[in-house]
């Protein structure tokens, strides 16, 4: 019974000990955190996407307090967030045009062209391994196996016929889908309905598009010479679209004999 009594007793005073030694320590070497920080992570939508390019809200809210980061650079919040930091901070919001992700490629089953029949892990970039990068017939194309929609967090991307395909209304930007292409076929695009988009990335020259995407661009110009504004270019043999410039006219896409801008 003594033996018990003395276990308790030690045990008791050990507690005591560490946890004096634990108070102390809190705030002898306690880190003083900016109040405008702490209020910023209190409006930051919590999902911890990394969006924004910082390693979750906590550290996109440190880098605001510091000045290192705008009010806006939060892809989830949008506008709403932005104007909520912005009063907290004293500075004002400024406006940005929403933007969401989009996969340029309309290669989906019946249009693209495969030299085999792929069976491995459904995943692009291990497809990536497979001989000529893919069963794509276009190097450039969607190869369908959705590493962009296991990326997103939000369930905007779903695969359709063969190809990725965002739902912009749910897309919050974050960048996450284009970081997991292999392909680099996914950008941001504005949100807005009339501006018209390249569902096409292909670099090679007409005669070699043809040859294995029914509907890609072939870099004819067409588009290029119909628009009034200087809104679309053909770079390296693909339109390319100026957003800055583009009006959403749809002069480009009504002439386009591939049917590619839409």
């Amino acid at each position: 019974m003594t033996g018990i009594i003395l276990a308790a007793v030690v045990v008791a005073v050990v507690g005591i000990i560490i946890g004096f030694f634990l108070g102390f320590s809190s705030e002898k070497f306690k880190v003083e955190v900016d109040p405008k920080e702490e209020a910023v992570l209190g409006v930051l939508p919590g999902n911890n996407c990394g969006g924004c390019g910082f390693p979750g809200c906590s550290g996109l809210a440190a880098a605001i307090a510091k000045g290192e980061a705008g009010v806006g650079d939060c892809p989830v919040g949008g506008e709403p967030i932005a104007n909520k930091i912005a009063e907290i901070m004293g500075v004002e919001a400024g406006t940005s045009a929403k933007e969401v992700a989009f996969v340029h490629c309309d290669g989906n089953c019946d249009k693209a062209k495969e030299k085999f029949e792929y069976h491995g892990v459904e995943d692009c970039n291990a497809a990536m391994f497979a001989p000529g990068a893919g069963s794509k017939a276009c190097k450039y194309g969607c190869l369908g196996l959705g590493s962009c929609m296991k990326a997103c967090p939000f369930d905007a991307i779903e695969i359709v016929d063969g190809i990725a395909v965002v739902n912009k209304e749910i897309c919050k930007a974050c960048k996450k889908c284009i970081a997991a292409c292999p392909k680099h076929l996914i950008d941001l695009v504005p949100y807005e309905e009339k501006k018209v988009k390249v569902h096409c990335i292909n670099k090679d020259k007409g005669k070699e598009v043809m040859g294995v995407c029914s509907t890609g661009c072939i870099g004819c110009s067409i588009c290029e010479k119909t628009c009034k504004f200087d809104a679309i270019h053909v770079v390296d043999n693909v339109a390319v679209i100026d957003y800055e410039k583009c009006i959403g006219c749809k002069a480009c896409a009504r002439k386009c004999p591939k049917k590619i801008i839409y």
